[in-house]
């Protein structure tokens, strides 16, 4: 079995949303000084790199992270390319021949290019999903989707598509990282922090794939 690891990783220098506090790992006690142990302090956003939405970044009221369910965020999975659109509309998503029945689809655009350089600059331009291109995921029954950037949504409109798919109770993954990704079928495995009353929270993503697919 062959596994993909899809998640950014997590530093100092990892690009986080304008306004957002920056990534601080601390070293509290260390060996290397006299310490009897090594001990790291971690701050960071709950939006930062990899990471799961839950309906109440953008529904008042809405459920918190504990509340997704595992079993979608865990299965069968299809990865299509959208390497040449600025926007992922209902229109492109007709045009990625997407089998009915599909449940998770990760979209891998040319956001992934930015991250093959560990760029530490945010990008306002990335490819994002409409709000059509959101209302069509949801008339197919998608019950997760997966964009390689820090929003699902264009950074212009960050509301009408977040609020359309998370009414709809599908799952949002942000911010993986589909350079290395070929288009195909694979299996998902995504674990948010269990963050209680959280509006997000990180997640390890990977991708696996049977020797021989």
């Amino acid at each position: 079995m062959k596994i993909y690891d899809i998640s950014l990783p997590i530093s100092p220098d990892i690009v986080v949303w304008p306004q957002s506090q920056a990534v601080k790992l601390s070293r509290v006690s260390d060996q290397t000084i006299g310490d009897f142990a090594t001990v790291t302090e971690l701050h960071m956003g709950v939006h930062t790199g990899t990471h799961v939405d839950a309906p109440l970044h953008f529904l008042q009221g809405g459920a918190a992270i504990e509340s997704l369910r595992l079993e979608i965020l865990c299965g069968p999975a299809l990865v299509r390319h959208a390497p040449t659109v600025d926007t992922i509309s209902a229109d492109v998503f007709e045009q990625l021949s997407i089998p009915q029945g599909t449940e998770r689809l990760l979209i891998r655009t040319r956001n992934s290019e930015f991250w093959k350089t560990s760029p530490t600059r945010f990008q306002s331009d990335f490819v994002a999903v409409s709000a059509d291109g959101a209302q069509w995921l949801v008339d197919h029954q998608i019950k997760l989707i997966g964009i390689d950037y820090l929003s699902i949504a264009p950074f212009t409109d960050l509301t009408t598509t977040h609020q359309i798919l998370l009414r709809a109770d599908v799952i949002l993954l942000e911010g993986l990282n589909l350079s290395h990704i070929a288009a195909g079928n694979y299996t998902l495995f995504c674990l948010p922090l269990n963050l209680l009353g959280s509006d997000g929270a990180p997640a390890r993503t990977i991708l696996t794939e049977e020797d021989g697919q």
